[in-house]
C-alpha cells in the first residue's frame, strides 16, 4: 500500500510539475507576468511557499494537478478560487496575457502538453540507450490460445503449432514482436497473415477494438523449446537436481515437444508424483518430482489450482546495443506508437468500440504506478512516460477547460480578429468544466467497481 501511494506522488508530481513547467518557460520567454508557481490546487501552504522575484512558487492544498497563475484582465470567479485568489501586484498593460500577439499565447497554451511529449521522448530514449534493442527472434507459432480467440479471428484457430509467420499485411516479419505488434497495431482493419506454407490467414478486426486486437495478438503463442532457463531454489525440480540448460524430453511418459506441452502436463498434475525425463548433453536422466499446487487467475478470472515445479523457460531474446542517434529514434518511435495507442483509446471510447468501464482514474494510475514500481526502474519509468503521453493527448481534447479548449479559443480570435466574447467562453468553459466533472466521477466509479469487485 505504501509503495502505491509513493509510486502515484511520484508519477503525479512529477508530470504534473513538467507540465506546468512548460506553461511557466513558455510565459516566461513571453514576457508574461507570472504571479504563481504552484503544484496543486488552490491557496498555497505558507510554509511551503517562497518568493523569486515577482513569482512565487508553492505547493497548494488540493493534492490535484497544479497551475501557473498568469496575468490577466480577465479574472473569473472560478479559475481566481481554483488558483488562489485574485493577486494583488501591481502588473504593467502591457505584460497581461492578453496582451500578447495570439501566436506567442499559442505557444504558452500547448508548451505544457510539448513537455509532457518531450518527457517521454527522454524516457524511451533513455531506456534505449540503457537496454538497447530486445529481439524475440522466433517466427513460429507455438500453439494457439482457443480461449484468447476473438469471433473476428476465427481464423487463426487453422494456424498449426510449427507453423512458421513469413509475412503480415504483406511486408515480411524477421521477430515475434513485429507479428505480435503488428496485430496489435496495424491501421488496416484487415490483418493478413501469410504463412510458410503458402496459406493465408486472415482477421477483420478495427483498429479501434483494442480489447480484440490485444486478445488476436496475445491468441498466438511463438514456439518455445522445453529448455530449462531458470530453477527457483528450494523448489521440486531444484530438489530433485534439474538444472539450467537440460531439455525436457517427457513427463510421465508423454513426450514433451515444446514448453507449452511441459507447463500443461505440470499444471494438470499437481500433487502427483511424476517421471520427468531429460536430456543433458549427451547424457538422458529420469528424475521423479512432485508439483507443487499453486492458486492462479484462470481465464475467467476465477482462481483455479495448478502445478507447478520451479522451473522458467529459457531465455531466446537477444539484445542489440543502440548508439545514441539509434536511441533517439527509437524513442521517438516508443512516444509515437504510444500516442498512437491513446488516440485510438480515445476514439475507442466515442465510438462505443471500447467499454466506458475501461476507463480509469487516480486510484487505478496508483495500482498500475505500484505495480511497475515493485517490478523495477524500467518499468516505472516506462509506465510514467506513457502516462505523460496520456496528459498530453487528452490535454489536446477540444474541452474549454483543457488546453485545447484553449487554443481553440485563440484560433477563432486570430480568424475573426478579435477574442470571442467573454460570455460565451464562460459559459463553454463552464460545459467543459461539467464535462470534465463527469468523466471524472466516471472514472472513480470504475475505480471503486474494481477495487471492491
Amino acid at each position: 500500500m505504501l509503495t502505491t501511494v509513493l509510486s502515484l506522488i511520484v508519477v503525479l508530481g512529477v508530470l504534473v510539475f513538467v507540465h506546468e513547467a512548460g506553461h511557466f518557460i513558455a510565459a516566461k520567454w513571453a514576457g508574461i507576468y507570472v504571479h504563481r508557481f504552484s503544484l496543486g490546487l488552490g491557496s498555497p501552504i505558507p510554509w511551503l511557499t517562497f518568493r523569486r522575484g515577482e513569482t512565487e512558487y508553492s505547493i497548494s492544498w488540493l493534492p490535484l494537478g497544479g497551475y501557473v497563475k498568469m496575468a490577466s484582465r480577465e479574472e473569473d470567479v472560478g479559475s481566481s478560487t481554483l488558483e488562489g485568489g485574485r493577486p494583488e501586484a501591481e502588473v504593467p498593460p502591457d505584460r497581461v496575457f492578453e496582451a500578447k500577439p495570439v501566436w506567442k499565447r499559442m505557444v504558452v497554451i500547448l508548451a505544457g502538453v510539448t513537455m509532457n511529449a518531450l518527457f517521454a521522448w527522454m524516457v524511451f530514449t533513455f531506456l534505449a540507450v540503457k537496454n538497447g534493442r530486445q529481439i524475440d527472434p522466433v517466427t513460429t507459432v507455438g500453439r494457439v490460445v482457443p480461449e484468447l480467440v476473438p469471433p473476428e479471428a476465427a481464423a487463426f484457430r487453422q494456424i498449426q503449432p510449427g507453423t512458421r509467420i513469413v509475412e503480415l499485411n504483406g511486408k515480411p516479419v524477421t521477430s515475434w514482436d513485429q507479428i505480435e505488434q503488428g496485430i496489435a497495431n496495424t491501421p488496416e482493419s484487415e490483418i493478413r497473415l501469410r504463412l510458410d506454407n503458402g496459406s493465408v490467414v486472415t482477421a477483420d478486426i478495427h483498429p479501434d477494438a483494442l480489447e480484440e486486437r490485444l486478445k488476436a495478438s496475445q491468441s498466438l503463442q511463438p514456439y518455445r523449446p522445453a529448455v530449462v532457463g531458470q530453477v527457483l531454489p528450494g523448489r521440486p525440480a531444484a530438489r530433485a537436481g534439474i538444472q539450467p540448460g537440460d531439455t525436457v524430453t517427457a513427463v510421465g511418459g508423454r513426450p514433451v515437444h515444446q514448453w507449452y506441452d511441459l507447463v500443461e502436463l505440470l499444471q494438470t498434475n499437481g500433487g502427483r508424483p511424476l517421471s520427468i525425463d531429460v536430456a543433458r548433453g549427451s547424457r538422458h536422466l529420469t528424475y521423479d518430482v512432485t508439483p507443487y499446487v499453486d492458486s492462479v487467475a484462470g481465464p475467467d478470472g476465477k482462481t483455479v489450482a495448478v502445478g507447478r515445479i520451479g522451473v522458467a523457460a529459457g531465455n531466446q531474446y537477444r539484445s542489440e546495443p543502440l548508439t545514441l542517434g539509434q536511441a533517439v529514434v527509437e524513442g521517438w518511435h516508443g512516444t509515437v506508437a504510444a500516442s498512437t495507442q491513446i488516440v485510438r483509446t480515445v476514439r475507442g471510447l466515442f465510438s462505443g468500440r471500447i467499454s466506458k468501464r475501461e476507463v480509469g482514474g487516480p486510484i487505478l494510475i496508483g495500482q498500475l504506478a505500484g505495480e511497475s514500481a515493485r517490478m523495477g526502474l524500467d518499468p516505472f519509468l516506462a509506465f510514467m512516460a506513457l502516462i505523460s503521453i496520456n496528459l498530453a493527448i487528452l490535454n489536446l481534447l477540444p474541452v474549454p477547460v483543457l488546453d485545447g479548449g484553449q487554443f481553440l479559443f485563440l484560433v477563432a480570435e486570430a480568424v475573426v480578429r478579435r477574442p470571442l466574447p467573454l460570455k460565451l467562453r464562460e459559459r463553454l468553459t463552464m460545459l467543459g468544466l461539467v464535462l470534465i466533472v463527469l468523466l471524472m466521477g466516471l472514472a472513480f466509479s470504475n475505480d471503486l467497481r474494481r477495487l471492491f469487485g
